[in-house]
């Protein structure tokens, strides 16, 4: 089993959402009353429509913000006793995908994998490894000295997970990570997530593709509307 995918040590619970309300200045409340819990190795949806608050969960779950009321916890990490010093810590264990892929289009894929491992110490022979085995996984090894220019945006959205991969993760936030791609390249970013979430990693998955939910009714869905949690496949519709 590749380094980066190994079963993390700690609880059952990689995301905890404990009564979180979260307000903006201009537009009021995103998130109101949330709770729920995605245990570790667990892939699970998250869906609604646009504005009800996917995006806000998955920085919540990044540190990105804090809630104004309740409590994000995040393996051992608690919103409510984080200190400045431990963001960094924490968002090398928290993976994050997203929709624009956000890559630096002056690097090579292998690079734009490295400059993830820059702040980790990694020495230079070891970060050539871990590019090659994470681009390997993705299945863009033969693609490894190509700019973003010219990958497909399947492709860029390959070398995306692979940089999310890249400091060992405990779980991986991916927002809309097949918004910007035709089905057969969502299709195949999608299988790759499952594939790494098969290898024991937590997977949370921001969606409004109705079409991605119904053909994978096996997976466990977390449905926003207007900043509550409607309902939670894995057990009862919730109360908004």
């Amino acid at each position: 089993m590749p380094p980066f995918l190994r079963n993390p040590a700690g609880g059952s619970r990689m995301i905890r959402f404990e009564g979180v309300t979260k307000r903006y200045p201009r537009t009021g409340a995103a998130l109101a009353d949330v709770s729920f819990h995605l245990r570790k190795g667990e892939f699970a949806f998250l869906t609604g429509p646009s504005g009800a608050g996917k995006t806000t969960v998955l920085q919540l779950a990044h540190m990105h913000t804090v809630p104004d009321e309740g409590r994000v916890r995040v393996s051992r990490f608690s919103s409510d006793s984080m200190r400045r010093k431990d963001v960094p810590q924490l968002r090398r264990r928290v993976g994050y995908v997203f929709q624009d892929f956000r890559l630096l289009e002056r690097l090579t894929a292998s690079e734009n994998v490295a400059f993830a491992l820059e702040a980790t110490g990694a020495s230079r022979r070891k970060m050539r490894q871990k590019v090659q085995q994470l681009l390997g996984h993705v299945g863009l090894a033969a693609k490894a000295q190509s700019h973003p220019s010219e990958l497909s945006g399947g492709e860029r959205q390959r070398v995306a997970i692979a940089r999310a991969l890249a400091t060992d993760p405990l779980v991986l936030l991916a927002d809309e990570p097949t918004g910007n791609l035709d089905r057969r390249a969502a299709d195949g970013v999608f299988e790759l997530l499952r594939r790494i979430n098969d290898l024991g990693m937590a997977v949370l998955f921001a969606t409004h593709d109705a079409e991605l939910l119904h053909r994978h009714r096996d997976v466990r869905v977390l449905e926003l509307e207007h900043g509550s949690l409607v309902y939670d496949s894995a057990g009862e519709e919730a109360s908004t």
